[in-house]
């Protein structure tokens, strides 16, 4: 069972993590049905090492640099949702991959926060999808609406995307991999649809705001990104608490940017693009190779704090 603990834990801690989410259980058993094939076809001596590598892996291996510069190994294209094509959402903007040697990928949710529109977080989606996801930034249906509007409608994206959208798009989508994030109260949002479809793989909610403090029931592998200097969402009353109500058998982090205001999200962010995309390749894309990243805990000038329950294979 996952533990919480703050960092530095010890390496007899790493070691006695294990993971427990059903959705990786299954993962685990997927990989072990194509190893017994591959074996019971003569073929595991003649297999390459990295054959064994997870069925979801997209991209080569990653580094410190190619997570921190401005763009993944994908190229990508983007196309426009009008809110008239659409229901339980405003519209949106897609940004994918446009490779299609790779097999499909998972897919992203992203919800802006309170009075905001998607420009103000349209950064993400390229960065995003340019490392093997395909990303809906959506437009909510009034710039007023609460989190739980807002959950609902990062779950209504996620339907279009892989029932509604066009060929282009979803035949580029696993719909058995999907996620959500969001900002403010998007990122109160993000934990609402998190704790309302628990199939979902990941959910990273950003300097969240919600009047519910308690989410006892999120199983999802979920990074809470908040900021130290925040005066509108103040970590001491959302995002902590937010962290620490979720089950410690459930995967989960807490990063908390130094010095960061309740707008970091809305400009480029290295650290918090960086941890983001790694959670959501170590959990959308089960690609163990980003653990490195992740666990043992990050550091530097530009993390206050981490608190984490260490995902291991």
């Amino acid at each position: 069972m996952a533990t919480d603990r703050s960092h530095p834990p010890t390496s007899r801690e790493y070691d006695d993590v294990q993971l427990s989410t059903p959705q990786r259980g299954a993962r685990t058993l997927t990989k072990l049905a194509l190893t017994l094939t591959l074996i019971g076809g003569g073929l595991a001596t003649a297999v390459p090492a990295q054959a064994a590598a997870g069925p979801y892996e997209r991209g080569p291996a990653p580094t410190n640099a190619a997570l921190e510069a401005s763009r993944g190994p994908f190229a990508t294209a983007q196309t426009s949702v009008s809110s008239l094509s659409v229901s339980g959402f405003g519209g949106g903007t897609i940004y994918y991959p446009t490779d299609t040697s790779q097999g499909t990928f998972g897919a992203i949710a992203i919800s802006p926060g309170y009075t905001a529109r998607w420009s103000s977080l349209s950064w993400l989606g390229p960065r995003i999808a340019s490392h093997g996801f395909v990303v809906i930034g959506i437009e909510t249906n009034t710039i007023y609406d609460q989190p739980a509007s807002r959950g609902r409608q990062l779950l209504a994206a996620l339907d279009y995307l892989v029932e509604d959208s066009s060929t282009t798009v979803r035949s580029r989508i696993d719909a058995s991999r999907l996620a959500v994030a969001g900002h403010s109260m998007g990122g109160g949002g993000t934990l609402e649809a998190a704790n309302d479809r628990p199939s979902l793989q990941a959910a990273v909610p950003l300097a969240p705001w919600n009047l519910t403090k308690s989410w006892s029931g999120v199983r999802v592998p979920t990074m809470i990104i908040g900021g130290e200097s925040d005066t509108v969402a103040p970590v001491s009353s959302h995002s902590e608490p937010f962290y620490s109500s979720i089950p410690s058998s459930s995967e989960k982090a807490y990063l908390e940017l130094n010095g960061a205001s309740h707008f970091f999200p809305q400009t480029t962010n290295t650290t918090m693009a960086k941890s983001m995309v790694a959670w959501l390749k170590r959990f959308v894309d089960d690609d163990t190779r980003y653990e490195q990243f992740l666990c043992p805990p990050p550091s530097g000038t530009a993390i206050e704090e981490y608190r984490h329950t260490c995902p291991s294979a």
